[in-house]
């Protein structure tokens, strides 16, 4: 006498046994991801003054952030205001120095180096303004050209044709 479950059972036993387990494990995976969805409440959480004592903390460190980066903009403005002083005093005085006749870029030059450091042009001795031409040279013989010299044509056949 074989009913009908057990006639299916008998049958096709296996299959549902592991099907069975599948689903188990599919439930319970899908489980453990809608948990970490939710956000996570500890019992420290759900105290009142634990809160309100962890977001005046948060708010001190703002204003701290806040007040350092007050006073660094503060201080890049100043330097800002410094440089825009430095370059409007150097323009008056190139302007002066125009009116008055005497050369514009040997002032800049002058003003930008600090009195106590020592220039690189003080240091070495100052060039003559006439430059010789390269020595040697003979526009008649053509000795002495350095790169103008005859070579001879390559060979082969010419090209273009």
């Amino acid at each position: 006498l074989f009913l009908p479950g057990t006639l299916i059972i008998s049958s096709y036993g296996w299959y549902i046994f592991f099907g069975c387990i599948a689903i188990y494990l599919l439930l319970q995976k899908l489980s453990d991801m809608m948990q970490s969805r939710r956000p996570h409440q500890t019992h420290t959480d759900l105290e009142p003054l634990l809160i309100v004592k962890q977001q005046e903390a948060m708010e001190a460190a703002r204003r701290k952030m806040q007040a350092e980066l007050d006073t660094q903009a503060v201080k890049y403005k100043e330097k800002q205001n410094l440089l825009e002083e430095a370059k409007r005093r150097q323009k008056i005085e190139a302007w002066e120095s125009i009116q008055e006749g005497r050369s514009y870029r040997a002032n800049t030059r002058f003003n930008q180096q600090e009195p106590g450091q020592p220039s690189s042009s003080n240091l070495t001795k100052p060039k003559s303004g006439k430059k010789s031409l390269a020595t040697g040279f003979n526009a008649l013989t053509g000795d002495g050209g350095g790169s103008c010299t005859w070579r001879p044509n390559r060979r082969g056949p010419s090209s273009g044709g």
